[in-house]
């Protein structure tokens, strides 16, 4: 934040009256504690909140202010503190660079701004439609009139189309953003790995047991061939309690059945 203000050590001392030492050991965490003074001097220079420098909050900036004054209702404060409602993505939605454009679009759809106009362009239209009929009398046909007739615009489907636009471009541009986070969908889905966990299963020479311990293995992450004999061999024994996995039955059995 420093080197974001443009601001030397020294200059960031004479501004703040810390010590030069006292700031440098901040920034190079070599001091873990730091006095309320310091905090709500730095907090001021650098305008974040003090939550911010203490690592409390990813929020720069604190709402110290009463909330009346962002003109929200009851009902979207509730939202807001519902803890089933992901902030972060609502967040990342607003402050998209086209959720002003999409605002805009909406607004107007909804308080119907476009609406005279639209109607007064359809009205043209139509006169103009009408003055060819009576002055040419063209056939049911003509392609001019079917133009005329095709021009006529839908305020419900295109402010629809519109709004579909805005909010598509937001969503790709969300989606990307998140594309390797934790909180997303991996490329190889739990059906995928599992498929390729059966094939190699599958492929492997070995008993039915030791089939399944492998896709147990992969599944849990454990590496079956860096396993030592007696683990394999524990691993085995307890695999054959499994109902999945019939017993051996003997060949004399077998022929008295």
């Amino acid at each position: 934040m420093r080197v974001e203000k443009g601001l030397t050590l020294e200059e960031l001392a004479e501004e703040t009256g810390i010590s030069k030492s006292s700031l440098n050991s901040y920034e190079t965490d070599e001091l873990r504690e730091i006095g309320s003074y310091a905090v709500i001097q730095l907090a001021d220079i650098y305008e974040v909140s003090t939550d911010y420098l203490l690592g409390l909050t990813e929020t720069k900036r604190c709402l110290n202010n009463s909330t009346a004054e962002l003109n929200l209702s009851d009902e979207v404060i509730e939202l807001l503190k519902n803890k089933n409602i992901d902030t972060s993505l609502f967040c990342e939605l607003v402050s998209h660079k086209d959720f002003l454009k999409l605002l805009a679009d909406i607004q107007i759809y909804v308080n119907g701004i476009a609406a005279m106009q639209i109607q007064n362009l359809n009205s043209w239209t139509d006169i103009a439609r009408k003055e060819i009929i009576k002055k040419y009398q063209p056939d049911e046909n003509d392609e001019t009139l079917y133009l005329l007739k095709s021009s006529h615009i839908d305020e419900d489907r295109y402010f629809s189309q519109r709004i579909y636009e805005d909010m598509d471009i937001i969503l790709k541009d969300l989606r990307k953003k998140h594309e390797g986070r934790k909180e997303s969908t991996p490329k190889n889905s739990a059906v995928n790995e599992l498929k390729e966990s059966l094939e190699e299963a599958i492929n492997f020479k070995g008993s039915r047991t030791e089939q399944l311990l492998m896709i147990f293995c992969k599944q849990t992450k454990l590496k079956y061939n860096k396993l030592t004999e007696e683990e394999k061999q524990w691993l085995i024994k307890i695999a054959s309690k499994s109902e999945l996995i019939k017993p051996n039955i003997p060949k004399k059995l077998k022929k008295k059945k």
